[in-house]
């Protein structure tokens, strides 16, 4: 059992907390300056605290708060040479965040997911240690990464759920134009994103053949894939992918001159 502890308890801390939680195998330790952010993990966590040195005592620390605030976090905590920090602000160098600590220090981008154990992370492969692959484990999959590609994995698998939760609200609300009731068309187009992905996920067929596959000669698949295909639908997701990309660079310039 691993003994973990959480600095930030905003949508993303909770979430790891809530899925490490659900797998029984971890001791949590919750530490946030706001009373209702603990209340909110603290029927997961063993122990809560606004107290960042109470929350150093774990072997593996988890910083997870903003971008902007990181260094001075940093400061606040003193981590030996045997535990481990993990950083998931996005766009802070795991270079920025050694200069504040003795720590092993891994850099993950971790999504919402962590929450439901379906999360999608990627993490700095000449840092991560198995102890952090056991965790990233029992929350969903991960890929291990060079640090150089840290701001496409943030803009794919850290901002992704949203653009995937707007194409899904589009596919649904397009149902409710057509004539489902809203809670039918969400059901629907939810089950279809999990069950594509679940489908590409246990197969490496190339994804156009699995596109060819739905799409029957003269019949229903084809003739709305048509409408896609001259649209210019993968211009705007490549766009959305690149800025987001784009501002996690950027943040970790303002971080390396702060």
């Amino acid at each position: 059992m691993t003994d973990v502890s959480v600095i930030g308890c905003g949508n993303m801390g909770s979430a790891l907390i809530r899925g490490l939680a659900a797998s029984g195998k971890h001791t949590l330790t919750a530490c946030d300056l706001d009373p209702d952010a603990l209340e909110s993990v603290e029927a997961y966590s063993s122990h809560t605290t606004d107290d960042p040195a109470v929350a150093t005592e774990a072997d593996v620390v988890v910083v997870a708060v903003k971008p902007d605030v990181v260094g001075a976090v940093l400061e606040s905590i003193d981590l030996s040479a045997d535990q481990t920090l993990v950083s998931i602000a996005a766009g802070v160098s795991t270079e920025f965040v050694e200069q504040y600590t003795d720590a092993t220090v891994v850099r993950v981008m971790p999504n919402l997911a962590a929450e439901t154990g379906t999360m999608a992370a990627a993490v700095t492969e000449h840092s991560v240690t198995d102890e952090v692959r056991e965790l990233l484990d029992d929350v969903g999959e991960f890929v291990e990464i060079d640090e150089d590609r840290m701001d496409v994995a943030t803009a794919v698998n850290g901002s992704g759920p949203a653009f995937v939760y707007y194409l899904l609200d589009a596919m649904a609300q397009a149902g409710v134009d057509r004539g489902l009731e809203p809670d039918q068309a969400r059901l629907l187009a939810a089950q279809t994103f999990k069950g594509a992905a679940e489908t590409v996920l246990r197969t490496e067929r190339p994804i156009d053949e699995m596109i060819d596959a739905v799409c029957s000669p003269k019949g229903t698949t084809i003739e709305g894939m048509d409408v896609l295909w001259e649209s210019e639908a993968d211009d705007a997701v490549t766009e959305a992918v690149t800025a987001a990309a784009e501002r996690s660079a950027e943040l970790a310039r303002e971080a390396e001159d702060e």
